[in-house]
């Protein structure tokens, strides 16, 4: 079986930035995964699942009720923990969506009260939430984010 493609991407190298991951097109549609590395794999620990799953419960209720909430396919948490996949339609560069990542990164720094869809009806392991550690790796990416804009793989 051929390798997909973020296995190809040297992780040893690999820092936290916002990078186009892999751009995918059918009958003329054009999907773009971005790949939002909070932290760098295999040097730092991984995100903690609490703050992941918060990170992910915010994330997707301000995407999906943004301005560009009709240009938003997916927004979930990688399995190694080291970030989160964005998926648009579009044919898209990262410095098409850093202000949006950007405000994304506001939007949770500055949440405050309950957690969207943290209810046992709303989500199957509702429990599992941490705002505070959501906010402090959030805070941390978006400083390494402006700090040094990495927006191409190394």
């Amino acid at each position: 079986m051929e390798k997909i493609t973020s296995f190809t991407i040297d992780h040893l190298k690999l820092l936290p930035g916002l990078y186009v991951s892999r751009k995918d097109s059918k009958n003329g549609v054009v999907v773009t995964t971005f790949d939002m590395r909070i932290t760098a794999p295999n040097r730092e620990p991984v995100i903690d699942v609490p703050a992941l799953h918060t990170i992910e419960h915010l994330a997707a209720t301000y995407l999906r009720n943004s301005n560009f909430k009709e240009d938003v396919v997916y927004f979930g948490p990688m399995g190694c923990r080291t970030g989160c996949y964005l998926v648009m339609f579009g044919d898209l560069s990262s410095n098409d969506i850093y202000e949006k990542v950007i405000a994304l990164c506001d939007f949770i720094i500055g949440f405050e009260g309950e957690i969207p869809g943290a209810k046992p009806e709303e989500c199957g392991n509702y429990s599992e939430q941490n705002l505070n550690m959501a906010k402090f790796y959030i805070k941390k990416y978006k400083t390494e984010l402006i700090e040094n804009k990495r927006l191409i793989y190394p």
